[in-house]
Order: C-alpha cells, then sequence, then structure tokens
C-alpha cells in the first residue's frame, strides 16, 4: 500500500496539471501536439522515457485490486504498450495523433479523462 501512496502521490499532480492545462491552453496543446508528431526523433525519445516509466510502476506495483490502486497498474500498462508503440510504430503514431487532434470531442473526453485520474489520484495518494 506504501508504494500506491507513493506512486498516487508522484503521478496524481502531474497528471492533474495536464488535464487543467489542456482545458486552460486548448490551443496551445494541439500546436505543441501537432510539432511533436511532425518530429519521428521526438516520438521516438519520447517513447523511450515514456516506457521506461511505465515498466517501472508495473515492475513495483502490478496490483490487479478493484479499488483506485488499478488506476495506477493501468497507467503503467498503458505507458508500457504506448512507449514500445512509439519506438517500434513511430510513423503509425503520428498518423493516429494526427487523427486524434483533428478530433476535439476527443480531446475534452481524454482531459476529463485524465482530470478525473488526477483527482483520484491526488485524493487518495495525499488523504492517507
Amino acid at each position: 500500500m506504501q508504494t500506491s501512496i507513493f506512486l498516487a502521490q508522484l503521478m496524481g499532480p502531474v497528471i492533474l496539471a495536464a488535464a487543467i492545462s489542456l482545458f486552460v491552453n486548448g490551443g496551445q496543446q494541439v500546436a505543441m501536439a501537432r510539432e511533436f508528431l511532425e518530429s519521428p526523433s521526438l516520438i521516438y525519445i519520447s517513447g523511450i522515457l515514456v516506457m521506461t516509466a511505465g515498466l517501472a510502476i508495473v515492475l513495483y506495483h502490478n496490483v490487479w485490486a478493484f479499488d483506485w490502486r488499478l488506476i495506477i497498474t493501468v497507467l503503467g500498462w498503458l505507458a508500457v504498450i504506448g512507449g514500445t508503440m512509439r519506438i517500434v510504430f513511430f510513423r503509425t503514431v503520428e498518423k493516429f495523433g494526427e487523427a486524434m487532434l483533428d478530433k476535439p470531442v476527443a480531446i475534452t473526453v481524454a482531459g476529463v479523462v485524465w482530470f478525473v485520474a488526477g483527482v483520484i489520484l491526488c485524493f487518495f495518494g495525499y488523504s492517507s
């Protein structure tokens, strides 16, 4: 449980800040994302970083309990998968990202999901 609390305290504020930034700076966030997607090198390097972080989470927190800790585990596995995709299929990631950026509803839904996950992780991480 200590690992779960630590990871919630670490991940919660970052996820929450990213979600809030998406709502406050939506246009600039989309512009940055488009710029990012134009660089296969950045996609590849981010894949290495994201996969490394995901593996660290999965190796130390592979908890499949049906409570708030599942968010951490799922985010860890999504990071492993997403990082791998960026490393191996960076051109596909570029096309997928461009398609998502052309759908404002998808960006809003992603922002809401990130916001809720950040709030939950902050709550359980800092209220314990």
